[in-house]
């Protein structure tokens, strides 16, 4: 690492707070460990969860860095010990438990992949964190099959429009819930058969309607809060609901009869905490089965808006502000 500078910029917080609280500051370049290489990042994702850590509700598992970001593409400049799938000057795109919002950061080589062909580095970082969410909670835990239908709350999230376009290469009937007329008509865009909008319209009659009245086969759901009871009441029998956030809170009033007489499973995850190995199979799996629809160009990050490095507080404020459709990306 001798050619590498010893210090670089990454965007970091002294205390929780509102988005004014990022800012760039000078950290030490961190060194590749056994497996991992080091990074000259490129472009890294805004997620969610990038918004929790700000506030002080998502603090980094044990080990990560305590600078933000999630994802990152960008050029390998160094390699830790044994490292054998990557080499110097290679382009990846890989999950990072934190670190992400900096312009070097480490990543195991397990936990990467490489950049798609066709598609630039900023669009590769907007794919590790959502294409590892929905493959694991839609396909890996709740099992959804050609033929069966998915609802997607939040469909024009970055989660939501990667879930629409997977479930939809991979034969399922789509209903996804969105706040307005334009952003159904962009899951509808992104092949959603059924576009429901939460503000003025019941999902739980539409996509009963939707489904000849048999009900929903498997709901992904951020939202939580009275979404839960309304989930259960959308859910066909033996249906499947999966949890992967709260965005209206994690307590909820709920009618536990519909769960015995309907013989659902409410089922959830978190991706952040899970051990290298975990985020290595789904990685392998994304290789073998994802990565070949990607570079064919059936699915593809839904890009929304760039935002340099230091303007990481006024790409947390679009993101609070739900006004985006796809992924927030900074660019380094």
């Amino acid at each position: 690492m001798s050619a590498l500078p010893t210090t670089m910029t990454a965007i970091g917080f002294d205390k929780p707070g509102g988005p004014e609280v990022l800012h760039p500051q000078t950290r030490a370049v961190p060194r590749p460990g056994p497996g991992e290489v080091l990074v000259k990042v490129a472009a890294a994702g805004i997620n969610r969860p990038d918004v929790l850590q700000r506030t002080g509700g998502y603090a980094p598992p044990p080990g990560a860095s305590d600078v933000p970001g999630l994802e990152i593409a960008g050029t390998v400049v160094a390699l830790g010990d044994g490292v054998s799938r990557f080499g110097l000057g290679d382009q990846l795109c890989g999950l990072v438990a934190g670190g992400g919002y900096a312009e070097y950061a480490t990543v195991h080589e397990s936990n990467a992949l490489p950049v798609p062909a066709g598609l630039s580095l900023t669009e590769a970082a907007a794919i590790p964190e959502t294409y590892f969410t929905v493959w694991t909670n839609v396909f890996q835990r709740g099992g959804l099959k050609a033929g069966e239908s998915l609802m997607v709350h939040g469909g024009t999230s970055g989660i939501g429009t990667t879930a629409i376009q997977l479930a939809k290469a991979f034969g399922a009937t789509v209903i996804a819930t969105a706040g307005s007329a334009e952003k159904c008509q962009a899951c509808r865009d992104l092949g959603a058969d059924h576009a429901i909008n939460y503000r003025n319209e019941d999902f739980v009659a539409l996509s009963r309607e939707a489904t000849g009245g048999r009900g929903v086969d498997l709901i992904l759901d951020m939202v939580g809060g009275d979404y839960i009871d309304r989930n259960y009441e959308a859910a066909a029998d033996s249906g499947r609901i999966v949890q992967i956030a709260f965005l209206n809170g994690p307590k909820a009033q709920v009618d536990f009869r519909r769960l015995m007489m309907k013989r659902l499973t409410h089922t959830g995850s978190t991706l952040r905490p899970r051990t290298i190995a975990e985020k290595a199979a789904i990685a392998d799996d994304l290789r073998a089965k994802v990565w070949p629809l990607i570079e064919a160009g059936r699915c593809k990050p839904v890009m929304f808006k760039t935002f340099a490095l230091a303007e990481a507080a006024a790409a947390h404020t679009l993101m609070e502000s739900n006004a985006h459709i796809g992924k927030i990306v900074l660019t380094v």
